[in-house]
């Protein structure tokens, strides 16, 4: 592999994941959502406090307890809270403070982008029927 191409695929994929929140976010019209506001806190407040949990007591030490688990709890966080892209979001924070986790930017993404959309597509299948 050239020099520094390495550091260029990160900064442009920094850059893209960025942009992709931005624009997902902007999209959002929170002021047409006032009459169900306290539905909508609630359920995000215990979507919050069960994912923390569940990462917490199953997916870390499911995962080994050490440092790739960390990695891997933080990116099934983003995943619980949000999607792929935050769940890689939050892998990449945590490595670029504490270091790479090569097997947790393996097995993270393989199971958000392949295991989560063939059990999705076997749901939705079995809902159309």
């Amino acid at each position: 592999m050239w020099p520094g191409v390495g550091e260029g695929l990160a900064l442009i994929s920094d850059i893209a994941l960025g942009l992709f929140l931005i624009m997902a976010l902007m999209g959002l019209q929170f002021w047409e959502l006032h009459g169900a506001m306290l539905f909508i806190l609630t359920a995000i407040a215990m979507q919050i406090v069960l994912a923390v949990a569940y990462i917490v007591w199953i997916v870390f030490p499911a995962m080994g307890r050490d440092y790739e688990a960390v990695v891997m709890a933080s990116g099934f966080g983003g995943i619980a809270l949000g999607s792929t892209a935050t769940a890689i979001a939050n892998m990449t924070a945590v490595t670029q403070q504490y270091g790479a986790a090569h097997r947790a930017f393996i097995v993270v993404p393989l199971v958000c982008g392949f295991f989560i959309d063939l059990v999705n597509a076997g749901v939705i299948a079995l809902f159309v029927r």
